[in-house]
């Protein structure tokens, strides 16, 4: 009998951590790396926010809370999701957990019994099929390319619910691609699932303040009413505060699905960190003002990249209307050798030759169920995105 669960052997570590480590193991060793693998601002906490943490522990705010959030923190995720989205919760519709992963771990665990289905738009983002897996679940995939903008069709849509189907997992904008659903692409998927009523929506809204030009966020239940009773909202502090390390996600749902959440965090983590929630009370409820100053920045270096990985050869990059993210495909450069001598078959052949050959680390798309493209986080300096980009460019050009 082996040590590890069998239910181990289902999953595989996320593939953006693993590029992010070998990034920093290669640096470590002095070797000249761009790491374009994380999904995290390079921003720094705004100091309001960093204020109140510290506020928090001099007040001695440092025992145990509530196991989903204190009362503060959920009070201000209600005002939040009135005040930003149009949805009204009540407090104890309002789950507080450790980082968004934590929210739809909790949401997937709670709920889903062996083999009922998953539907994850692809490319989706690592985690979602593995935390179905874990949870005993079957992801099923609905692929939309760049000839679709990475966005589903109401018909793809219906062709995949089946009786199993419990949960579709909505990502807007969307990791990996930046992909980001108009209000009319949402009513439009919406009326689908409103002829389905036995299937649940996790709206993964974590990119709802990184959106560029005249785009306008709307959230699930936003656009459809109708379907608050069987949605999670989902959203958290880490991206649009660059707060990814202190570890705090949230949602807003229907009772009966958060009390569940609550008594499996219970007897798993218990309480988020007192000193994060504090800070995250703050983050909600001070000014917002520097949101829309980095979106700005963010919007620069989205136009750069696009513009520098075009003018690669065998490269072809959609502009996204939201998140970090660029999305290209690579099928210009399969089946090409590269200067090193390796022949590229598969985008991760392309992203392992790059890494080895101009020191730039970036993610395959097969991780995230579409090939062949690779991932790349503009979320950081505007100098590095150019260095790295000029990199791709050169590692291209050589390409026979």
């Amino acid at each position: 009998m082996g040590l590890l669960a069998d239910s181990l052997s289902r999953i595989k570590p996320s593939p953006t951590i693993a590029v992010t480590s070998k990034a920093r193991e290669l640096k470590a060793s002095g070797r000249d790396v761009i790491g374009l693998g994380a999904g995290e601002p390079d921003f720094d906490t705004p100091d309001n926010i960093k204020k109140a943490a510290i506020d928090a522990i001099e007040r001695g705010e440092t025992k145990y809370t509530a196991v989903d959030g204190i009362p503060e923190l959920k009070q201000a995720i209600v005002d939040k999701f009135a005040r930003e989205n149009g949805i009204d919760y009540t407090v104890d519709e309002i789950s507080v957990a450790a980082g968004g992963k934590h929210i739809i771990y909790n949401a997937l665990m709670a709920t889903i019994n062996p083999g009922d289905e998953v539907l994850i738009p692809a490319p989706y983002w690592v985690s979602y099929p593995d935390i179905a897996l874990l949870a005993g679940g079957v992801p099923v995939t609905i692929s939309a390319g760049a000839e679709a903008n990475f966005k589903i069709s109401p018909e793809q849509l219906d062709a995949a619910i089946t009786p199993k189907t419990k949960w579709l997992i909505f990502n807007s904008p969307s990791n990996p691609s930046g992909a980001a659903y108009t209000s009319d692409e949402i009513k439009a998927l919406t009326d689908v699932l409103l002829k389905h009523p036995h299937v649940w929506v996790l709206a993964d809204d974590i990119y709802e303040h990184l959106t560029y030009g005249d785009f306008k966020f709307m959230s699930v239940v936003g656009v459809e009413p109708k379907l608050k009773s069987r949605t999670l909202t989902m959203n958290g502090v880490a991206k649009a505060y660059a707060m990814t390390g202190w570890r705090i996600g949230y949602a807003g749902g229907p009772k009966e699905l958060i009390g569940g959440m609550r008594k499996l965090q219970s007897q798993s983590t218990s309480n988020p960190c007192s000193i994060s929630q504090w800070a995250s009370v703050e983050a909600l409820n001070g000014t917002q003002d520097f949101i829309a100053e980095r979106a700005n920045v963010f919007a620069e270096r989205r136009d750069l990249v696009v513009s520098m990985l075009n003018d690669a050869k065998g490269i072809s990059c959609p502009v996204p209307e939201g998140a970090f993210y660029v999305y290209p495909s690579v099928e210009g450069c399969i089946g090409l050798t590269t200067a090193g001598g390796v022949t590229i078959k598969t985008d991760e052949d392309f992203v392992s030759a790059l890494l080895e050959e101009e020191g730039v680390a970036a993610v395959h798309g097969e991780a995230f169920g579409l090939s062949p493209y690779f991932r790349v986080s503009y979320a950081t300096s505007t100098e590095a995105l150019t260095e790295a980009c000029k990199r791709i460019q050169n590692f291209c050009s050589k390409l026979t």
